[in-house]
């Protein structure tokens, strides 16, 4: 990523919001539709980063900001090269001064007054460093979006797919069940997360080294490492329409196989966290929850649970050492 800030947001804010993008203008421009109402300009700004989307992505967006008339409150930025989720996010706070960040994917938007409860939030509660709305489905089903970190015994339950599992090892379950109240949590979604400006002094930008995935969890992990806390506020209600700016989700889900570079994440958490011993223990509980699941599948005919080559793909990128990213350089 380039380190050229001639193209940053002059001014200092209340509030920015990182909107990246990478070939998905139409939900880019949703979701500016349900922002617009709710930025003030004369206290925030929106910065939409395309992440060198090269198919027209990047003038949609300029039109459609000219058409509405957003100039005052919407920028359009280009990276110049796609590097991932972090490198987006990353080259549009760096662009920009605000007391508190708001990612956003562009598979989102936002109900009514949920940027306004999100701000309240954070004024309210000068002891939280990060804030994650309730995410929702459009018929306002809620999705889970705390979670518990990753460790090594969390493989287990995931390949092994079963309740007694779940139950001798819940303490080691990812996914959280929704919270209707204010909740502490380990880490949270970055499909919609507010981060005040002294985080980020504080510990860093978001880990470059990963592509896309898992730098959210390593972002809350470093954060609550720190000393931080994150809370989810479900009065703050954001519509994701989970998969839409991704396809690994939807692989996922059908069981398919995800590109490489989801894997290489896995990896690269696990060795971070846990160092080169973690990501052979945590493959290892990985193959010991399948050994308790194929002969279920088998007895009863059932399709595997996990997505296509799954046992050969979690060693991808094990023998890539981890590399120190520029955010972590500079947190030391």
């Amino acid at each position: 990523m380039t380190d050229d800030l001639g193209d940053r947001v002059v001014g200092e804010f209340q509030l920015a919001v990182v909107l990246l993008n990478y070939r998905t203008p139409d939900l880019v421009i949703q979701c500016l539709e349900s922002l617009a109402d709710q930025v003030d300009p004369c206290l925030a700004r929106v910065v939409v980063v395309d992440n060198h989307s090269e198919d027209g992505s990047a003038e949609a967006i300029h039109a459609s900001i000219e058409a509405n008339r957003w100039q005052d409150r919407v920028h359009l930025l280009e990276s110049g090269k796609n590097g991932g989720f972090s490198a987006g996010n990353n080259y549009g706070i760096r662009r920009i001064q605000a007391e508190y960040y708001l990612l956003l994917n562009s598979d989102t938007f936002l109900r009514e007054g949920a940027l306004a409860e999100l701000v309240h939030a954070a004024d309210q509660h000068t002891e939280v460093a990060m804030f994650s709305p309730r995410l929702e489905w459009p018929d306002a089903t809620p999705q889970k979006s705390t979670f518990a970190f990753h460790r090594p015994p969390s493989e287990l339950i995931h390949s092994a797919n079963t309740g007694l599992v779940d139950r001798a090892f819940s303490r080691y379950i990812v996914a959280r069940e929704v919270a209707e109240t204010p909740t502490k949590c380990e880490w949270t979604s970055f499909a919609c997360v507010l981060i005040r400006r002294s985080l980020f002094d504080k510990i860093g930008l978001l880990d470059e080294g990963y592509f896309m995935y898992f730098e959210d969890v390593d972002f809350c992990r470093r954060a609550v490492k720190s000393g931080e806390m994150i809370l989810h506020w479900p009065d703050a209600r954001v519509v994701h329409l989970r998969g839409g700016s991704s396809s690994v989700k939807s692989s996922i889900a059908e069981r398919k196989r995800p590109p490489g570079y989801f894997y290489a994440s896995r990896t690269r958490y696990y060795k971070k966290f846990y160092g080169g011993l973690g990501i052979v223990m945590a493959n290892l509980f990985w193959y010991l929850g399948r050994w308790v699941s194929w002969p279920r599948e088998f007895l009863r005919n059932k399709s595997p649970h996990l997505c296509e080559r799954e046992s050969r793909d979690i060693w991808i990128a094990f023998r890539v050492p981890v590399r120190e990213s520029p955010e972590e350089g500079q947190a030391k």
